[in-house]
């Protein structure tokens, strides 16, 4: 390579293709934007209407599908999340300016503690990942060069469950006492007998719609990211943000997972009476941090990758060079995507796991840190050979560095299972947790500096930026550098020795200083947005990715033709009904003119506007609010348990009803005839997206099952016969076993019959198919029944869900089982009414794409039916 090309941002490529961190080698250095229609910066950055209600109504916002638009609802609302999380922080802060005996101060015990627990679930759960994944809804798609997601209803959907999920969340807090028990949840405190409130079950089921919210959007973005880049845009060519936020959904599919399985099992034990989480033998506890840990570690990479995938690009476009080392800094990249499933007992050290356990675990922990270490070097050197130009995203970015390396290096000492015993649970853990997760949140902040022109197509302030970051870079480390001072503080209480505290008060007003750099930004940004300098297509002159291709805000549909890199270089092919007469490609690198056409594409008009993920998300909220006024299986006492059961009935109505409604609604996803969709060339974007949620589904019943194993051996696995009665026979297992197989046999006859365009057939397979599933249904029903009703010395008052920990498992487990085959049979019936008016003939794929979900729950039961019957 050339020393002109070590020091473009993008360096050309040595095979002829070009990086997709530069486009173009030609437009690297003095990017050429291609003719596509003027956007009028006087109605605002981001109001692009065309296609959808005007952007000042209240309307577009609801009805809205476009990548773009549901970027910037993430990134307004995580932000509102921040503020709700950093005034409870403050409030903290005051509490500690001295040390205090319970009941004095502004927050007493229990309120210091729901504040300390809402302030952690917040800042994790509702401002880190969705803040960055605001970002990736609106960037990624542009540097892939798509027109949007590929399911971009579930792409609404996925933010309305999570505006949802954080709007339940809030109302915990008027449900008599909110969640208290930390935001780690740990069992046994978080079961009801310690925290008894309805608030705490409505926090616990915030979570879980949080979680599907999750589930939802990983799905989409790795089918669109695997499938709708542009043509000639391999994946080892994404560009680097690109890159981390592919790592991060893929952590994000199988860590939520196991937190989906955790959150429901301790939903089960507060609103059902299963005894998972109370067992007094120490498996409830030690199961569930086991699961929690399990997220919760690569949750610390979920949260930061993005922030370096930020850095990575501000870099390159402030240094004028690119990232040195690129290809080794994806492939650390992709090691510690690995790894970051291997450290989770780290966490663990203090309980009773033998030496050799934790000795294991210290070792991946310390192991993980070196392809960091790569990382940190590759950026370091990138800055060293470049040359600089200090705006606000690159300060931001750089300071996130700095605050990083201050994180991972007091990090080590938690990774040594000695020093891990003097330091945890003292403030030593909660400033290295906020080097770490916050100073991921300082990269992201450079980040909304940095695409912000692009995004509202006007520039911030560039004095209030720098004002801003000095402001929160002195006010983080006076925050955060004392607690390292008097790490002996304990957490979670605001009793500590006296002569702390003036490092406690400087930490304080450290605390106000970070707080106030915010209303900065705000004013700075809210300012800019209506007032700012009109920005060019590239303002940064350097930026060398897709999004600085095209005007500033994008137009609807992002680009003017179908993105290509075939020819090593950015170019768009004509997309309109006369490119045969007038065109074909126009060349981004040499400024258009040369003209070509491929045949045979046909583009369908991507439809922007759905009311239905709306509708979903509002009936979601309402089916849980109603949920959580159950304790046991039963309504909680008093006048509210009507209300509590009538939202419960109302939410699952609408829930029910917007999904057919949803279903059964005409739109057009975005065309991806011509993209580069390896490894998965022959894979529709459906069918991909089936496979990757089964690909959860999988860790989700994985997590069941273990924690059955779990408990089982903590009981002694022969022992457990003891706590089953007599009754609990193979016999209605074994029916079921065929049932089932036998309903998979008849869907591969209806997919068949489909293919062979025979309606009798096919209609008849599929009834087969839904009669079986009921069958199933019904005879678990009755074997439950007879279970409930059995009467013997050992089980005088039968065996339901909260006799002991063999009946929760037992019942939990193939419930959770029962509820897929009843999904599966909502969508059996739905399928059975439209190929009854002649739908699939001749199109089997619908039907390959629902068995692909009923062979899956056949499997699993295959492995539930010894499990729980035979062994």
């Amino acid at each position: 390579m050339s020393d002109d090309e070590a020091t473009r941002p993008d360096g050309g490529a040595s095979d002829g293709h070009a990086q997709a961190d530069g486009g173009s080698a030609e437009a690297a250095g003095n990017p050429v934007t291609p003719e596509v229609p003027a956007v009028d910066h006087d109605t605002g950055g981001f109001f692009e209407t065309d296609g959808l209600p005007d952007s000042a109504s209240i309307k577009r916002w609801l009805v809205t599908t476009n990548h773009k638009d549901v970027g910037i609802l993430y990134l307004a609302t995580s932000l509102f999340f921040l503020v709700f999380g950093g005034v409870l922080a403050l409030l903290m802060r005051i509490q500690l300016w001295v040390p205090r005996a319970a009941g004095e101060g502004i927050l007493g015990p229990v309120a210091y503690n729901q504040a300390v627990s809402a302030h952690g679930l917040l800042m994790v759960f509702w401002f880190l990942s969705p803040f960055a994944f605001g970002f990736a809804n609106y960037i990624v798609p542009l540097q892939i060069g798509a027109k949007d997601l590929a399911f971009p209803r579930l792409n609404a959907l996925s933010y309305w469950l999570y505006l949802f999920s954080g709007l339940l969340y809030g109302v915990s807090f008027f449900q008599g006492s909110a969640f208290s028990g930390g935001w780690t949840m740990y069992a046994p405190l978080s079961v009801p007998s310690f925290l008894p409130s309805i608030g705490a079950t409505t926090s616990v089921l915030a979570l879980v719609l949080f979680v599907a919210s999750v589930t939802i959007g990983s799905v989409n973005f790795l089918t669109t990211m695997h499938r709708m880049r542009a043509k000639g845009l391999s994946i080892r060519d994404l560009p680097l943000f690109t890159w981390t936020i592919l790592l991060t959904v893929w952590m994000m599919l199988f860590a939520f997972a196991a937190l989906l399985a955790a959150l429901m099992i301790l939903s089960s034990d507060r609103l059902l009476g299963t005894t998972y989480f109370a067992q007094t033998n120490d498996a409830g506890s030690m199961l569930w941090t086991h699961l929690f840990w399990f997220f919760g570690h690569p949750e610390v990479y979920i949260v930061f990758f993005p922030a370096l995938g930020v850095m990575a690009e501000t870099f390159q476009t402030f240094t004028g060079r690119r990232i040195v080392g690129r290809k080794w800094f994806i492939g650390a990249m992709i090691l510690v995507a690995l790894q970051s499933f291997g450290v989770w007992m780290h966490h663990m050290f203090l309980t009773s796991i033998n030496l050799q356990a934790k000795t294991l675990f210290m070792a991946t922990t310390i192991g993980i840190s070196l392809p960091f270490d790569l990382m940190v070097f590759a950026l370091i050197y990138t800055l060293v050979k470049g040359d600089i130009r200090f705006k606000t995203p690159f300060l931001f970015s750089f300071g996130a560095l700095v605050l990083f390396i201050v994180g991972g290096i007091t990090g080590v000492f938690l990774g040594a299972v000695v020093l891990d015993y003097e330091f945890r649970g003292t403030y030593w853990v909660v400033a290295h947790f906020h080097y770490v997760m916050v100073g991921g949140v300082t990269a992201l902040v450079g980040g909304l500096y940095y695409w912000f022109p692009k995004i509202t197509g006007r520039m911030y302030d560039e004095f209030l930026g720098k004002v801003h970051f000095a402001m929160y870079f002195v006010g983080f480390n006076l925050l955060y550098f004392p607690m390292f001072v008097v790490w002996e503080t304990p957490r979670r209480v605001f009793a500590y020795q006296s002569s702390f505290a003036p490092w406690h008060q400087i930490a304080t007003i450290g605390g106000f200083l970070l707080g106030s750099s915010f209303l900065v930004m705000f004013y700075n940004l809210y300012r800019s947005v209506w007032d700012g300098e009109i920005a060019s297509d590239n303002p940064w002159e350097y930026a060398s990715t897709a999004e600085w291709t095209i005007p500033s805000p994008p137009p609807l549909e992002n680009f003017p033709g179908i993105p290509d890199y075939t020819d090593g270089h950015l170019s768009f092919r004509d997309d309109s009904a006369d490119a045969a007469a007038d065109g074909g490609v126009v060349d981004t690198a040499s400024g258009g003119g040369e003209l070509a056409h491929e045949t045979g594409h046909e583009d369908h008009h991507v439809s922007h506007a759905s009311i239905w993920p709306f509708v979903v998300g509002v009936g979601s909220f309402l089916t849980l609010l109603g949920a959580s006024g159950f304790r046991n299986g039963s309504l909680v006492d008093g006048g509210m348990g009507g209300v509590y059961l009538g939202l419960l009935l109302t939410g699952a109505v609408v829930t029910l009803g917007s999904l057919v409604a949803m279903t059964v609604e005409p739109f057009h996803g975005p065309d991806v005839t011509h993209s580069e969709k390896w490894p998965f060339d022959g894979v529709e974007n459906t069918k991909l997206g089936m496979w990757i949620f089964l690909a959860s589904d999988v860790v989700l019943f994985g997590a069941f099952i273990g924690s059955y194993a779990f408990v089982r051996v903590a009981y002694g696995w022969q022992d457990w016969h003891h706590l089953i009665p007599a009754a609990h026979v193979p016999l209605p297992g074994l029916i079921n076993t065929y049932l089932l197989l036998t309903s998979s046999f008849s869907v591969v006859v209806a997919m068949v019959a489909a293919q062979k365009e025979k309606k009798g057939w096919l209609l008849g397979s599929l009834v087969t198919t839904f009669v079986l599933g009921v069958a199933f249904l019904v005879n678990k029903a009755l074997e439950w029944q007879h279970l409930f009703h059995v009467h013997s010395e050992a089980f005088p008052q039968g065996w339901d869900l909260s006799t002991n920990i063999a009946s929760s498992t037992f019942y939990l487990t193939t419930g959770l089982h029962g509820a897929h085959v009843a999904v599966g049979l909502l969508i059996t019936l739905y399928m059975i009414v439209r190929a009854a008016r002649g739908a699939y003939l001749g199109n089997d794929e619908p039907i390959e794409y629902f068995g692909l979900y009923w062979h899956f729950v056949d499997i699993v039961w295959l492995f539930l039916f010894p499990l729980f019957y035979i062994l």
